[in-house]
């Protein structure tokens, strides 16, 4: 797989990706996860023109997966990475995150930060073996509280979650 930016025509497949990819959480039921509508195209558009969305791509060119991510005192914080279930189990998911940790690096960022449901097998537990650790909420810096408060406001605190960090 090839990772590159994302195009700003491809934002579509993007949302196509993620309702995809969300629909194996009605099968450990969490349905309201997999009826969530991914991000509008507006703010995909924002990190697009901010550099901070890439696409793993095929053969063909054509986007199975993607990562978006912002900057969030002074790391790098994974917003979303989605891959199609037709590409999964291949280290799509994980080529992406590799690539957003040599980014970090190449610019003097010294860590990737990430929000994640914690009892969902292909959340907190792939995290860790890619080489995440959990912050204890008492460490976490004031952009990480606020998008917990976010993500608590938005309903994701009905599932157990948790904040994760990856030196780089």
């Amino acid at each position: 797989m090839r990772i590159r930016e994302v195009r700003i025509e491809e934002l579509p497949l993007l949302q196509e990706i993620e309702r995809a990819a969300g629909r194996c959480f009605r099968d450990i039921g969490m349905p309201e996860i997999a009826d969530d509508e991914p991000l509008p195209l507006d703010e995909l558009a924002r990190y697009e023109r901010a550099g901070l969305a890439w696409v793993a791509v095929d053969g063909s060119d054509t986007p199975v997966a993607y990562l978006i991510a912002d900057h969030v005192d002074g790391n790098l914080h994974v917003e979303q990475v989605s891959v199609h279930p037709d590409s999964a189990r291949r280290g799509v998911g994980r080529s992406l995150l590799e690539h957003l940790a040599g980014r970090a690096a190449a610019h003097g960022i010294p860590a990737l930060t990430l929000t994640t449901f914690a009892g969902v097998p292909w959340n907190a537990p792939y995290y860790a073996r890619c080489g995440f650790q959990p912050l204890d909420d008492e460490v976490l810096s004031p952009g990480l509280r606020e998008i917990r408060t976010r993500e608590a406001a938005h309903g994701l605190d009905r599932w157990p979650r948790v904040v994760m960090h990856r030196p780089v």
